[in-house]
């Protein structure tokens, strides 16, 4: 019997892998912040709220290293480095923007949807 769904294995963990960077909450909202502009560490920082230093230099670095930002480093004392996204970050940011706006459209369903869930399997 041949699957219904023909897939390659290889072609399966790139996606897979791929999903995992861009599916991570703080890679989204990096990404949506660095939409408006390149931000230095401490601006983007703030605006994402929440996220710790490290948290944000591991993110940063991860998408260094898959080409969605550049960062630049500016001879001042002190040094000044800026973040910004490069033409895959920006292309990156369609579906992320999407996603998020999708988020904030059914924020109330979802959370109707839970309460009804958690009611019946209390």
């Amino acid at each position: 019997m041949l699957p219904r769904h023909p897939h390659r294995t290889e072609d399966c963990r790139a996606i897979s892998e791929i999903l995992q960077r861009v599916g991570d909450k703080w890679t989204v909202l990096v990404v949506g912040k660095l939409g408006d502009g390149p931000l230095r560490f401490n601006e983007l920082r703030a605006a994402v709220g929440g996220i710790s230093q490290k948290m944000l230099t591991t993110t940063l670095r991860g998408l260094e290293r898959d080409g969605f930002v550049t960062r630049t480093v500016f001879p001042t004392i002190p040094p000044r480095v800026d973040y910004e996204l490069t033409e895959l970050g920006h292309e990156l940011l369609v579906p992320v923007s999407a996603l998020g706006e999708w988020a904030r459209k059914n924020t109330t369903r979802v959370k109707a949807a839970r309460e009804k869930f958690d009611g019946m399997h209390a």
